[in-house]
């Protein structure tokens, strides 16, 4: 895999987020309180919502328009709700984060 170095976990705050733009869209970045990483594509299946704004609570966000539950680890909708996001693989070495591009590009081929 090829990694891009996106930044230090230390700019993101815990249980928040930060985006990334790529060529394949923007993808945000989310710290637990727990420091796990999780990085995804920045919009709602539902209606687009830039869930880089959302409330994160434990491996999931809100999102902040409607509220709908998506999961930090699969992208999936929780609950009732369906539809999903990609995620995209990221790494957490002694806090320099990298996410891997190519996964998006084989994905949206």
């Amino acid at each position: 895999m090829n990694w891009i170095e996106i930044g230090d976990i230390s700019d993101i705050p815990p249980r928040g987020a930060r985006c990334v733009k790529t060529p394949q869209g923007k993808i945000a970045v989310f710290r637990t309180a727990e420091n796990e990483v999780f990085a995804i594509e920045d919009h709602c299946p539902h209606k687009g919502g830039p869930l880089s704004q959302g409330i994160v609570h434990g491996k999931a966000v809100t999102c902040p328009l409607h509220n709908w539950v998506i999961s930090l680890e699969t992208g999936k909708a929780l609950g009732a709700d369906e539809g999903e996001v990609r995620t995209i693989p990221v790494r957490n070495e002694n806090g320099v984060l990298s996410i891997a591009l190519e996964s998006m590009m084989m994905a949206a081929e």
